[in-house]
């Protein structure tokens, strides 16, 4: 598990008020509803945001995560990829999300992406982010590979075998969050990547977080604050460079 039910995530540097938000469903282009969460800033940053979460789907991790995100001035739509297996049930800790997990594939993904970006362009013509964790780290920088065309892909400690498929389509930069003790995911593996995206001239930026374990990203870990205060500077960063 990437988060135990007790944790959220660190907050941002504070550039707005939360505006408009809260749970929403949204369909996908194969006629799939979904559940979501809006979460709009009233000083807008000048970028939107898709977020995907870990493996547990849209745990309120992610609600509260969103929240954030509006907190620093993105436009935010929060998903839940396992609709076309678990429906619209709760993602809480008693959501059983490995057999849904197994059944998900790369273009569902795309289509929900897809789904909350236009529901972003409904609100304005900024351009538009990916955020994932864990498996949706992943997914998050192979999104960059795909017709979604994001203006910039940031992963949290993904697993580098689901964006390595589609390296050669990849061109949108790519941000790795990586947690330099994760126990899923060896260093090596995705530093293998990240040499990957360099010799085929992919345009990204790879941060590891030196003796960080898995899911770092946490308010409570007082030992990681500093990691953390760093990631929400690399990502505003990554987001201002590429907007």
């Amino acid at each position: 598990m990437c988060f135990s039910s007790d944790q959220r995530p660190p907050a941002p540097p504070k550039s707005s008020e939360i505006g408009e938000h809260g749970p929403v469903e949204l369909t996908s282009v194969d006629g799939t509803r979904f559940a979501a969460f809006d979460a709009q800033p009233v000083t807008r940053r000048g970028a939107s945001l898709v977020l995907l979460p870990d493996i547990r789907g849209l745990h309120p991790y992610y609600t509260d995560l969103a929240l954030r995100c509006a907190e620093a001035g993105l436009d935010t739509v929060a998903i839940d990829p396992y609709a076309r297996s678990a429906g619209l049930t709760a993602r809480d800790d008693d959501f059983d999300y490995v057999p849904h997990a197994k059944a998900l594939h790369p273009e569902h993904v795309l289509a929900d992406a897809s789904a909350a970006a236009a529901r972003l362009r409904e609100r304005s013509q900024d351009p538009i982010f990916t955020l994932g964790f864990c498996l949706f780290g992943g997914h998050s920088w192979r999104l960059a590979g795909t017709a979604l065309h994001p203006a910039g892909s940031i992963g949290f400690y993904g697993r580098p075998s689901t964006a390595m498929e589609v390296l050669h389509a990849i061109d949108s930069p790519l941000l790795l969050l990586v947690a330099g003790a994760d126990k899923g995911i060896p260093l090596e593996e995705t530093m293998a990547f990240d040499d990957a995206l360099t010799r085929a001239g992919k345009d990204h930026t790879t941060k590891v977080y030196e003796g960080a374990p898995h899911s770092f990203f946490d308010r409570s870990f007082e030992e990681w604050a500093e990691a953390c205060a760093d990631a929400w500077t690399q990502i505003l960063g990554f987001i201002d460079a590429h907007r």
